[in-house]
């Protein structure tokens, strides 16, 4: 299931990304887009400003998907620019995280500051088991909560408002560290014996 949504999110993008090649729309651009937009983001949860949170974390999300389709169609990929944006990625996703706990620590909400911070672990944790597995010649994307899915989760969060975060960032902080323990497990497989 998982598999065919992101090949249809695929063929959405390339299509897309056609225009924005005709518009002379560049894959660093999309990047650079959507890590000011994720800032836009982070902002507007600090003021408590959670629907054009969420509005913002979508159109950042836009970006991501298509700044690689850009590359790819445009004949434009290399390997810095993958580079640049997985980390340009990883700083969109933690000032998200860091406008959310900024909004929890002036709720004075101690529950939710400790949940957004196991969030953000459990985040870049599966971001660097991948990273690591691939450094060492594996393959390693197993699990649920990859970006995108990550991203979802704190959409769906902002849009349902401040009450109902604290469950997404629950379900969150869960489900990414059990992602991360997931690659581990994987990893530990791949190597055993080598």
């Amino acid at each position: 299931m998982k598999a065919l949504v992101r090949a249809r999110a695929k063929e959405a993008a390339g299509s897309i990304a056609g225009v924005l090649i005709g518009l002379k729309v560049t894959p660093m651009f999309l990047t650079v887009l959507g890590l000011l937009l994720s800032v836009a983001a982070g902002a507007a949860f600090w003021r408590g400003a959670f629907l054009p949170a969420a509005a913002l974390m979508f159109a950042g999300g836009l970006c991501d998907m298509l700044d690689g389709a850009v590359a790819r169609r445009s004949e434009t990929a290399s390997r810095f620019g993958a580079f640049i944006d997985s980390t340009l990625d990883r700083y969109a996703e933690a000032v998200v995280f860091i406008g959310i706990l900024l909004h929890s620590l002036k709720s004075a909400s101690e529950a939710q500051v400790l949940l957004t911070l196991l969030a953000l672990t459990g985040s870049f944790m599966v971001s660097y088991t991948r990273a690591r597995a691939e450094g060492l010649g594996l393959q390693c994307s197993v699990g649920l909560m990859e970006r995108p899915e990550r991203f979802l989760v704190l959409i769906v969060g902002a849009l349902l408002g401040p009450r109902w975060m604290p469950y997404a960032l629950a379900f969150l902080a869960v489900t990414a560290n059990l992602t991360a323990l997931q690659r581990m497990i994987h990893v530990r497989r791949e190597t055993r014996g080598r």
